[in-house]
């Protein structure tokens, strides 16, 4: 199948999405997401150890590729939290130039991905694998902003975690007390604004407010002017980074590769949330290309590493964006901010921002789906504080290597393991009748049965998730289980999701014939209180009765 844009096939299909109120919706959604990015794109440039307006140049320019050519409807991209560990090693080592390189050749390695169609095999990574590296990241992200929401005024800060949180403790008595009582504030306005006025983004009123404070109080207070000098607020015409030899090349391959990776992975996993929010599909191998031409172009305007960013894509969702014009808005009132009001900007308090970035580590750690998995199978959590503790302790590529190679071995153990010979006897196969074949059962309308064979892991959920993206005038939805020996968190994950997207639907979740070992990992779980135990069957045939009986409006059901 050709790429094509999702804009180009929009433009070219549904015309009717392009009417004026409809675009005046995308252009205001643009609006606000333009504000929400204005200081989380400033907050993750420093944190990533660059000059302010290098991740105002990513979001605009990244930004408008991404909407532009990408597989998505609704995607905003930018620089992302992800990055910031990976950006700011790259930078100690190498150097701006060294990190320009990197984002230039992920972006092609991003290109190819996208060519040769690797967008769905990105999505076989596992759960427990993708949930520990991310949580790791928040936590490191929290370590890198202590100094600045602290007022400590440290230099020369260790990179190893260990030694900067001994770094801190050492140098407490240093405190700023007005920093402190700033960052707070900050905090404050954040988490309590959207409870008064939500159509204001709390980030960007905490930053107005903080900053008059500072200016017009006289504190003793860094802001980015103090740190940084004044920053500059224009474009530079692309240029490339410097001189790109092999031996630069082969340097810089594996942080390449790792930008590459995570770009991917962020890019992919956004694109997947704002599918459930809108119920429409993006085209991932034309999101790959995309993102790879972001990085590239972003690399050649002396931006950073860019991928699709969940928080900002859920904003242009809430605030009504549709088409990818809300995504092209943003980075053009993103450019307009930037050439207007950077002197503005560099008055802002250094401890606002690190507020800020303490708030994007919090919702980047997802500790609810952290703490969920510690329910899961031994394997599973096992993957989970591999992949995690190397993150935080060591390093994010040798993370992502261990938890992909523990995933991998302790998947075929599992499988070693559950394919047994059984005798025919036992009770896999107890169907009423002893009639295995759906095709010998009554179907009513309205109802669709979809059967899963075999152990329901990482590599079999994405999969699943796929074929069951089209089930037009479904009422009921039966899933026969009585095939499934086991199932894994990242399993139990997309059967949430199938859950949640037939609550959307207003169509009804049964389960047929599910296996005691399964069901005790679903109660464990509570999803057999969420669905409710008079829709987990026994039979098939138990199945369909109940199916009719929503169906035909029955409230009463006899087993």
């Amino acid at each position: 199948m050709i790429l094509r844009p999702k804009l180009w096939t929009l433009l070219k299909n549904r015309p009717e999405d392009f009417t004026s109120q409809r675009v005046m919706k995308d252009l205001t959604a643009g609006l606000v997401v333009a504000c929400v990015a204005l200081p989380l794109s400033i907050a993750l440039a420093i944190a990533s150890g660059v000059t302010p307006e290098k991740g105002l140049i990513t979001a605009v320019v990244a930004g408008f590729v991404i909407s532009l050519l990408g597989g998505s409807r609704v995607q905003i991209g930018g620089p992302t939290g992800a990055f910031v560990v990976i950006v700011y090693g790259i930078i100690q080592e190498f150097g701006l130039a060294g990190l320009l390189t990197a984002t230039l050749m992920a972006g092609i390695f991003l290109m190819l991905m996208g060519l040769f169609k690797f967008g769905a095999f990105i999505k076989f990574i596992p759960y427990p694998v993708t949930t520990g590296f991310t949580s790791g990241i928040a936590v490191v992200l929290f370590s890198t902003q202590i100094n600045d929401f602290l007022g400590l005024g440290l230099k020369n800060i260790p990179s190893d975690f260990f030694a900067k949180w001994g770094v801190y403790l050492q140098h407490l008595g240093l405190v700023n007390w007005q920093t402190l009582a700033i960052g707070l504030i900050t905090l404050a306005i954040i988490i309590f604004w959207p409870k008064k006025w939500r159509s204001f983004p709390g980030s960007l009123a905490a930053l107005i407010i903080t900053t008059l404070v500072v200016k017009f109080a006289h504190l003793d207070v860094a802001t980015i002017t103090s740190t940084f000098g004044q920053v500059d607020g224009s474009l530079a015409m692309p240029h490339m980074p410097g001189e790109i030899t092999l031996s630069v090349i082969r340097k810089l391959l594996p942080a390449a590769l790792t930008i590459a990776f995570l770009a991917g992975i962020e890019s992919l996993l956004s694109a997947v949330v704002a599918d459930g929010m809108i119920g429409k599909r993006h085209r991932s191998n034309m999101e790959l290309v995309a993102t790879g031409l972001a990085n590239v172009a972003s690399a050649l305007f002396g931006g950073l590493p860019a991928t699709g960013a969940i928080a900002r894509t859920a904003t242009n969702i809430e605030n009504g964006g549709r088409t990818p014009i809300a995504g092209m808005a943003h980075a053009v009132f993103l450019l307009i901010m930037m050439l207007c009001l950077m002197k503005y900007i560099g008055l802002i308090p250094m401890t606002s921002l690190a507020a800020i970035l303490f708030l994007v580590a919090y919702r980047m750690s997802d500790w609810r789906s952290f703490t969920a998995l510690f329910k899961a199978p031994a394997s599973d959590i096992a993957i989970l504080l591999v992949t995690f503790t190397l993150t935080v302790a060591e390093d994010l590529v040798v993370a992502i290597e261990f938890g992909l190679v523990l995933a991998a071995v302790l998947f075929m153990k599992r499988m070693s393991d559950v394919y047994q010979i059984k005798n025919t006897d036992d009770d896999l196969f107890d169907e009423v009748h002893h009639k295995d074949d759906i095709d010998t059962k009554v179907i009513a309308r309205h109802v669709s049965v979809y059967e899963i064979n075999g152990p329901f892991f990482f590599g079999a959920a994405n999969k699943f998730l796929d074929s069951l993206e089209n089930h037009k005038d479904c009422k009921v939805l039966i899933l026969r289980m009585r095939s499934v020996p086991a199932i894994d968190a990242t399993g139990f994950h997309a059967l949430e999701r199938i859950y949640d997207r037939c609550q959307k639907d207003g169509v009804q979740l049964i389960l047929s014939h599910v296996q005691k070992h399964v069901l005790k990992t679903l109660d464990k779980y509570g999803f057999v209180q969420k669905l409710g135990e008079d829709h987990i069957c026994k039979n098939i045939d138990v199945s369909l009765m109940r199916a009719e009986s929503i169906v035909s409006g029955r409230q009463h059901f006899l087993e």
